[in-house]
């Protein structure tokens, strides 16, 4: 399976079939989930921790293994939290793209760092 080959959709009932196997549902509750959601956004943090404040960010060739193994975590994170608070994740992207679009208008902000009421 790569990004091209398979959708949100196939992720989400992969994922459904997983917990479902496991009896995990029961510990699904959305609360769980965006703490669960938050966790391991920390430990995939934790992989860049201690960078420099000026100039590149230090490589630590050990770490590079576990970042995909971390982004997988947060991602059927996510998934699940949206599973059990009936979020269709593509329409979510979506609106919140198209809301984006119109707070941040190329012409105001390309280029630019500043929040919306900032500029």
């Amino acid at each position: 399976m790569t990004d091209e080959q398979t959708t949100i959709a196939q992720l989400r009932e992969r994922l459904r079939a997983f917990n479902q196997a496991r009896d995990w549902g029961q510990y699904h509750c959305p609360r769980n989930l965006a703490m669960a959601l938050s966790a391991e956004a920390g430990e995939l943090l934790a992989l860049y921790l201690w960078c420099e404040d000026q100039g590149p960010q230090p490589r630590v060739a050990s770490r590079d293994e576990k970042v995909p193994q971390e982004l997988a975590d947060v991602a059927i994170c996510l998934l699940n939290l949206a599973e059990a608070a009936g979020v269709d994740l593509a329409a979510a992207v979506e609106a919140k793209l198209a809301a984006n679009e119109a707070k941040y208008p190329v012409e105001k902000v390309k280029g630019r760092m500043e929040k919306y009421d900032e500029y």
